[in-house]
């Protein structure tokens, strides 16, 4: 499947790396199919693109690499929503930002998708021991260019 980017241009996608939230993410509930887009072969992020508007993509990554306790309590509404009955079949991802430096982790609005239909929800976590703004890793500064004719 050929999917307009904003980043990349046009891209092409394997519908095995299709996801559909039927109840769209916050802030953007009218967005419900994305595309799980690697961008190089190491694996750690991934871009979430919206398939139906070109500039509508997060970054994303599994919260396990950087915080490997990290646990998702899902209520079984929530399971059901988006038909998963086996919590091996579970992928849960978190939106990362950057700020200035630092990489930030929404570990209270995590995506949990059923592997095996890709159906995805965002939750919204109660527990106040995770915040929108984690700090996961500090980037190191870019080197300044110096001009050579100076």
């Amino acid at each position: 499947m050929k999917v307009e980017t904003t980043r990349f241009g046009q891209i092409e996608v394997d519908e095995n790396r299709l996801i559909k939230f039927p109840s769209g993410l916050l802030g953007f509930p009218d967005n419900h199919d994305f595309a799980l887009v690697q961008t190089n072969d190491e694996g750690s992020f991934f871009w979430l693109q919206s398939i139906d508007r070109s500039e509508l993509a997060f970054v994303v990554c599994d919260p396990l690499l950087f915080l490997p306790d990290y646990q998702v309590a899902v209520k079984p509404e929530d399971l059901n929503k988006i038909s998963l009955s086996n919590m091996d079949d579970v992928q849960v991802l978190i939106i990362i930002n950057k700020i200035d430096r630092t990489l930030t982790g929404n570990l209270q609005g995590p995506l949990v998708i059923n592997a095996v239909n890709r159906n995805g929800r965002q939750l919204v976590l109660s527990e106040k021991k995770y915040s929108t703004r984690h700090p996961l890793m500090e980037l190191e500064p870019a080197e300044k260019q110096v001009s050579r004719t100076a």
